[in-house]
Order: structure tokens, then C-alpha cells, then sequence
């Protein structure tokens, strides 16, 4: 699968920017307003799949926790606690699906992950009073998901939860808290009524297994970048950023932070 997924996004980036424009978009994407947006489109490039190509799980299944037997101690999931209605969605099914249109205490909310950038992040999907649905288009912006909303199929920075194309530009989901944590950990302060993900039925991807097992492991990353990478950090190192106003000020790599 990483293989396949390598020879496409090899295949797309030959393509170059002149692909990034909505001339070579609206075919696949006619209701979105490229008239409106807020990001260079040359920034945006396709990551090999096409619209919906990662499939979103809109329908979720969960099993009660304490007597879920599949994950180990230490697999990550991305735990959210609304009410008192507490739930864990593993990484080994995010991987596949990226998002997750569930609705968690009567709130409706997007759990979506980038594993290229390793970014978990749970949103409330209702914007001025109105419930979307989001799904993936295939692309990413600095090497991070772009979802988009079924309603209006305006563009979204999955990182910062930003509209960035189409109608629904300049507008920002509000962030729900999360953890991403061992399930060890989860099941260590889970209340009993505690809730798991699990695979659609029939499963639709090889769960367990991980499509951009080489992708960390790269001396440079993959052409999904724009501008220049640092000098004195690895390419892929993991870091943590504090941010004013939207804008980076600060950043320390994982391992000074260890």
C-alpha cells in the first residue's frame, strides 16, 4: 500500500503547481466557490487520492471499553470527554479514515487525524447555527489534510480548523479538548460507561498496519512543502509550536522537550 500511494503522489507532484489552480479543480469540484479563499493555491497539492478517496466514517460503531480485547496497552487513540459521554477512537482506524462525523452528548463534532503530521484534532462541526459533514479531498497543505464540508464543499486546513476555499472561508471550528494517549491510559481513568471505536462492518482497510510506515523515516520529506526547511532541526522531527494571533512565535523539537 505505501508503495502504491508513493507512485501516486510521485506521479501527482510531477504534475507541479500548474495543476494547483481551479481550472484543472472544478470538474471535481463545481460547488465549490474558488472565487472566495484565503491561501495561495499553489500551496495546495494533491496528495494521490481523489475526493473521498480516504473515506470518512459517518455512521461510527463503538463497543463499551472495558470489554473491548483488540488494542495493546500502548496503541495510541484520541480520547474525548463531553458530559460525561467518553469516547476513544484508535489511531489504527483514524489512519485509514482521517475523520470521524460523530456526535458526542448531543453535540455534533469532527474527530479528524493527519498522519502525515501526526495531528489529532476534535472539532464541533456547526458553524453559525448549521451542522456539517466533512470528508476528505484528496489534497494537503503543508503536508496537512484538507477536509471539506458536504454542505457548501468549501475547503478546510485541517491543522488549525480554518475555512481556506469557498463559501465557508476565513471561518473557524471551534476546538473541542482531547488527548492523544496510550489506551492504557484511557482505560486507567475511563469511566465504565466509556466507549471505543471500532472498524465499519464489513472492515474496509487492513487495520493494525500502517500505509506511511517510511514516511517519518526519510532523510528529506516528500515535495509537500513550501518555503524553506529549517537548518538546525531535522526535516521530519516532531515539534511543539506556540502560536500568537495565528502565527508561529515559538517552536522546541520533541526531544528537548523530553
Amino acid at each position: 500500500m505505501w508503495k502504491l500511494w508513493s507512485l501516486i503522489l510521485g506521479l501527482t507532484l510531477l504534475a507541479g503547481p500548474l495543476a494547483a489552480q481551479p481550472s484543472h479543480w472544478r470538474g471535481e469540484w463545481p460547488r465549490t466557490d474558488f472565487t472566495r479563499y484565503a491561501v495561495a493555491f499553489e500551496d495546495i497539492l494533491s496528495g494521490g487520492p481523489p475526493k473521498d478517496g480516504i473515506p470518512s466514517i459517518d455512521s461510527p460503531r463503538f463497543e463499551a471499553a472495558g470489554s473491548h480485547g483488540t488494542l495493546a496497552p500502548t496503541e495510541p487513540v484520541l480520547s474525548i470527554a463531553i458530559a460525561g459521554d467518553v469516547r476513544a477512537y484508535p489511531l489504527r482506524i483514524l489512519m485509514w479514515h482521517e475523520i470521524v462525523n460523530d456526535t458526542v452528548a448531543a453535540i455534533p463534532v469532527a474527530v479528524t487525524y493527519c498522519p502525515l503530521c501526526n495531528t489529532g484534532l476534535v472539532f464541533k462541526r456547526v458553524v453559525d447555527g448549521r451542522t456539517l459533514d466533512f470528508g476528505t479531498t484528496g489534497k494537503l497543505r503543508n503536508s496537512d489534510l484538507v477536509m471539506y464540508d458536504r454542505q457548501t464543499e468549501s475547503w478546510w486546513q485541517q491543522f488549525v480548523g480554518e475555512g481556506i476555499v469557498g463559501e465557508m472561508t476565513g471561518k473557524r471550528l471551534e476546538i473541542v479538548a482531547s488527548r492523544l494517549e496510550s489506551w492504557a491510559a484511557f482505560r486507567a481513568r475511563a469511566p465504565a460507561s466509556a466507549r471505543v471505536l471500532v472498524p465499519p462492518d464489513p472492515p474496509r482497510r487492513p487495520y493494525g498496519t500502517n500505509p506511511y510506515e517510511a514516511y517519518d523515516g526519510r532523510d528529506r520529506p516528500y515535495p509537500l512543502f513550501t518555503g524553506e526547511l529549517p537548518k538546525d532541526v531535522a526535516a521530519l522531527a516532531r515539534i511543539v509550536v506556540v502560536r500568537e494571533e495565528g502565527r508561529p512565535v515559538a517552536a522546541w523539537t520533541l526531544d528537548k522537550v523530553r
